[in-house]
């Protein structure tokens, strides 16, 4: 008899300790399987307007880089787009870019208003190397090592603060996770 009044205040304290913890976790902090694991094989031509592929080779060059996931149709993407162009002004680091599921002419015209911040720009008509990237939707940012490892992985848009505290060590080797063949 005294198991039947004790099974429920047990299930509501399992309950209670599953939100609670539920509750000190960062719904941003999306994990990557894919950081310390080698970059995707992939290779992409260039975006209408501009001149060469974007191919895994260009990743694995011995420094480190960043890859910008963006779109013309997407809005958070001309948020962080300045920060990525005072970037590549003030910086010598090497940025790429990965345009995704985009009209070639709409994503030419993007960055002729906005600026081109990127040394290379793929695109990705079908997203199938978006895919291999785990990209979850646009805007995300990857650091990769000079040996073509996945270091980091940024989603949603790109801040000064993540720029400083989370990238800017990655691509000075500060922040370093091994990597796994």
């Amino acid at each position: 008899m005294r198991l039947r009044y004790l099974l429920p205040a047990i299930a509501f304290l399992v309950v209670a300790v599953g939100l609670g913890v539920g509750l000190t976790l960062k719904p941003r902090e999306i994990p990557s399987a894919l950081i310390g694991k080698p970059v995707p094989e992939f290779s992409l031509p260039a975006v209408e307007g501009r001149s060469g592929s974007l191919t895994t080779a260009d990743l694995k060059t011995g420094t480190p880089v960043l890859l910008n996931v963006f779109a013309s149709w997407c809005g958070p993407c001309r948020v962080e787009h300045p920060l990525f162009m005072e970037l590549a002004r003030t910086t010598d680091v090497t940025i790429y870019g990965l345009n995704q599921r985009d009209a070639p002419a709409d994503a030419a015209r993007w960055l002729e208003t906005f600026g081109d911040p990127y040394d290379k720009t793929g695109a990705d008509f079908d997203g199938r190397a978006s895919i291999d990237w785990g990209v979850y939707g646009v805007p995300e940012t990857f650091v990769v090592d000079g040996a073509g490892c996945i270091q980091y992985k940024h989603i949603s848009v790109l801040t000064r603060d993540v720029l400083e505290e989370e990238i800017m060590p990655r691509l000075r080797g500060e922040k370093h996770v091994p990597c796994e063949k």
